[in-house]
């Protein structure tokens, strides 16, 4: 009985856990036709949180499209599996990630990117952004 009970109650806390944190795997959403775009997975390695493109959800995706607008070591990589999100570390503010860098492939560049879990880990605000303009998306949780 006590082991079910443990069980339980670690249960609830990984579950807890799970959605103060943006590790997981996300879903975005194209900012134009409001339609999924991909699937990206969000990982964290000692401390820092890094993301790759995990699948392609856009009409005509192909496998071997390639970042081809990309300017560093990305250029010419393979969108799938690409990794978009780099070098983002917790910040003190509640559920907010930030200080790293966010790359468009579809235009090549990197902009300093912010995470913000919010309601309730369901969703993910990034935010990616040069001085003082910038954008930002809501991506839904997928798992």
């Amino acid at each position: 009985m006590r082991a079910m009970a443990a069980s339980a109650f670690f249960a609830l806390i990984g579950s807890a856990w799970a959605q103060e944190t943006p590790v997981g795997l996300w879903r975005n959403i194209d900012d134009k036709t409001h339609q999924p775009k991909a699937e990206i997975r969000v990982v964290e390695t000692a401390g820092v949180i890094s993301a790759r493109i995990e699948k392609r959800l856009t009409a005509g995706a192909k496998p071997e499209d390639r970042c081809t607008k990309c300017e560093d070591d990305r250029k010419d990589m393979p969108l799938l599996g690409l990794e978009i999100i780099r070098q983002v570390k917790k910040t003190d503010e509640p559920g907010v990630w930030g200080g790293g860098e966010i790359l468009d492939p579809e235009n090549g560049r990197t902009y300093r990117a912010t995470l913000r879990v919010i309601e309730g880990g369901r969703k993910l605000e990034v935010r990616g952004s040069f001085g003082p303009f910038g954008r930002t998306q809501t991506w839904l949780r997928a798992e």
